[in-house]
């Protein structure tokens, strides 16, 4: 789910779409244990993670937010999301001077910080299976161990579809990995419904990028967009029945073409995007911005009746990508968040009462990106 939007914010902000004083020092494991220098690093290293207020970084517009804490301090950190129970965040990092993207759990206050991903390759967009001890995240480690090379930017600023994308299902400790999707082409962002019977994830399966569905044991897969252009990013509504997500869907014949053309490359040119909803099953697909933006991320509002997003809707460089809400009928657009060049990877916990998201506000160095957690306040 990560791609950087800009090379000047989500270069500096994230590494692929998604999305992370002292703090208190966690528990994390060493170099030996988990075989990566990363989960090496310590309060004194590269990656910190505890639970610091940092009031002093909302701004006086940010009036839904209260308590407002700094739970991971320098690198790349993003794309974090409650557990079920809302006592764990599963979130993706590149420390300092570290390879690629991997994948973390750690409690909600910072603690307990643990490597669960393999450590090879590159990862994205982690979630806790709900009623289990699972997670499930795409990967890939099966293509080699290395960091994917970065996409050729001489065609202006794209994503990378990495081919090696797939989506596995292993416990919260790392054990017993099992690949989910083993066709040829990107599987990734993948996401589960609450009740923890479906995954929801991005495929070039049917050779378009679509919005596809899966049992989280990988059987009975469907597809549930059919546009041409690429749909991805989605996540299930609380009671699943919904499902939100970004779209691109080109209209021109020259438009069309440049998209086919850069897809049979394992690339993207996300230069604008909206926001969709539609029913679990594919259907009352309707769309919900229409602004010329790159809008990302979206995620419903625990009561169903709004999705919360990023955009870089109002900035005129198309840099600076603020947290906004909208009605889930189009109506009473509204910008959330108002500091610093990047927030997004936004998501509630379940009865909407704080929210956790990435943000380069309060930077220890130029870029990074680090999470945050605040009480909502309606």
């Amino acid at each position: 789910m990560r791609h950087r939007l800009s090379s000047g914010i989500l270069a500096g902000a994230i590494a692929a779409l998604a999305a992370c004083g002292p703090a208190e020092e966690p528990a994390t494991q060493s170099a030996e244990e988990s075989g990566t220098a990363e989960a090496a690093a310590t309060a004194e290293g590269p990656f910190r993670t505890g639970s610091e207020p940092a009031e002093g970084l909302v701004h006086e517009s940010e009036t839904h937010f209260a308590n407002l804490r700094q739970l991971t301090f320098g690198g790349q950190n993003a794309e974090a999301y409650f557990s079920a129970d809302d006592e764990w965040l599963i979130f993706q990092a590149t420390p300092r001077e570290a390879g690629c993207d991997q994948q973390y759990t750690m409690r909600i206050d910072g603690s307990d910080l643990r490597l669960v991903s393999t450590g090879a390759g590159r990862t994205t967009c982690g979630y806790f299976v709900p009623g289990t001890d699972k997670i499930v995240y795409s990967s890939t480690h099966l293509g080699g161990d290395a960091c994917p090379p970065e996409p050729d930017f001489s065609q202006g600023y794209v994503w990378a579809l990495y081919p090696d994308y797939d989506v596995f299902i292993t416990d919260r400790d790392g054990d017993d990995l099992r690949q989910l999707t083993d066709e040829p082409g990107y599987d990734a962002e993948a996401t589960l419904s609450r009740d923890g019977e479906w995954i929801v994830f991005t495929s070039v399966l049917s050779g378009d990028l679509e919005v596809w569905k899966m049992r989280s044991d990988g059987s009975d897969l469907q597809q549930l967009t059919f546009d041409v252009g690429y749909d991805g990013g989605p996540f299930f509504s609380y009671d699943a029945t919904q499902i939100v997500y970004r779209a691109s869907h080109p209209e021109q014949a020259e438009q069309v073409a440049d998209y086919q053309r850069l897809l049979s490359q394992g690339l993207i040119r996300p230069s604008q995007l909206d926001i969709f909803v539609m029913n679990a099953d594919g259907s009352g697909k309707r769309q919900l911005t229409d602004n010329g933006a790159a809008n990302f991320g979206p995620y419903f509002h625990p009561d169903g009746s709004r999705v919360i997003f990023s955009s870089n809707l109002g900035d005129s460089g198309g840099r600076e990508f603020d947290l906004w809400m909208i009605g889930v009928d189009g109506t009473d657009l509204q910008q959330i968040t108002f500091q610093g060049d990047f927030d997004g990877f936004p998501m509630f916990n379940s009865d909407g009462t704080k929210l956790v998201f990435a943000s380069n506000r309060g930077n220890e160095l130029p870029r990074e990106t680090n999470l945050f957690i605040a009480d909502w306040v309606e």
